[in-house]
């Protein structure tokens, strides 16, 4: 009984996470009510305020689950056998699916910009710092440009990554997020790469997910 009890807990407490995450990813943190996310949930605040002290425990419920999953992307993409500037590349792809996919992951990255001084997990710097190192890894590979200041590239890669995604949320609700990234690759790679001809097996670089065994 204790155990079905305890899974009953955790089906509820994500149940109001997912449909918290529907409703903040379309309105934002002062879009939405705590009363609005029981009604959807079709629960009670009793309920809600059992698994989540506030409406900020819950956000951060949410940002924390949507850390999870792009550190989890980061982490199956860059245990693949492709080359360091490919996986960047793969990674922004890979996002941009994710952030098209998944209401969970838009409110995360949604709620982290809104609320950027009062939650205490910052995925931006996490995306910099990942950047970052295969950044490290690509020069070391020889495919950068000597001289470049690898910390600018990769402030300017995810800033430029924010910018392109949230602009086309607004602007398409992301149907074309993989067309403007591909577009800022084809800008950007001109100056980061050494060898202009590993330009376009760089821009084509896509991450497949593995497909499981059954």
């Amino acid at each position: 009984m204790v155990g079905t009890s305890q899974h009953r807990g955790r089906v509820t407490r994500f149940r109001f996470v997912t449909v918290a995450a529907e409703l903040f990813a379309a309105a934002g943190y002062h879009g939405v009510s705590t009363g609005e996310i029981v009604t959807a949930a079709g629960s009670n605040k009793g309920a809600l305020y059992y698994h989540f002290r506030s409406k900020d425990d819950l956000v951060a419920a949410i940002i924390d689950e949507q850390h999870h999953r792009s550190i989890a992307l980061v982490q199956r993409v860059t245990a693949t056998d492709a080359a360091a500037l490919e996986q960047i590349v793969m990674l922004s792809h890979a996002l941009a699916d994710l952030l098209r996919e998944s209401a969970l992951v838009r409110a995360g990255l949604r709620l982290s910009t809104e609320l950027a001084d009062r939650t205490p997990v910052h995925p931006y710097r996490d995306w910099i710092g990942a950047c970052r190192v295969l950044l490290d890894r690509a020069a070391d590979d020889g495919d950068l440009h000597a001289g470049l200041d690898l910390d600018a590239v990769a402030r300017f890669v995810i800033g430029a990554f924010t910018g392109l995604q949230q602009l086309s949320g607004l602007l398409t609700e992301r149907p074309d997020l993989p067309r403007r990234i591909d577009e800022l690759w084809g800008l950007l790679l001109p100056t980061l790469i050494a060898d202009p001809d590993r330009r376009d097996a760089v821009r084509g670089a896509r991450w497949a997910p593995p497909i499981p065994v059954t």
